[in-house]
């Protein structure tokens, strides 16, 4: 079962990984919300919604840490959506938002890999 538990763990850092490096890629390009970075925040917020449930481990979970990731999840979701909106509406996502979308999702990377 850990090593099922495992495997999520790593789909979970990808979903990450694909978002921020999607975000990377625009944030040196034209600054805009694409695709894969609304796939990659899906990809994470489900194998996070996973790794929430316990699995028969032997350790408690931190409520708290999961908690605060899944309102910085829903924030980027957010984001994002109101990013594609704003880009489907007048061609460019605002500044802020984009930046935002960066900041947030490395957040919660370091939220995950520190937060003890």
């Amino acid at each position: 079962m850990e090593i099922l538990r495992h495997a999520v763990v790593l789909v979970h850092l990808v979903g990450f990984a694909v978002l921020f490096g999607a975000w990377v890629v625009e944030a040196f390009g034209q600054r805009r919300v694409t695709r894969l970075q609304h796939w990659g925040m899906a990809i994470a917020a489900v194998a996070g919604l996973a790794l929430a449930a316990p699995w028969g481990i032997e350790y408690d979970l931190n409520y708290v840490k999961l908690g605060t990731k899944l309102v910085v999840l829903l924030i980027i979701g957010a984001l994002l959506g109101v990013g594609a909106g704003r880009q489907r509406r007048t061609g460019s996502v605002p500044p802020a938002v984009f930046w935002l979308i960066g900041i947030l999702t490395l957040l919660n990377a370091a939220l995950a890999v520190l937060w003890r």
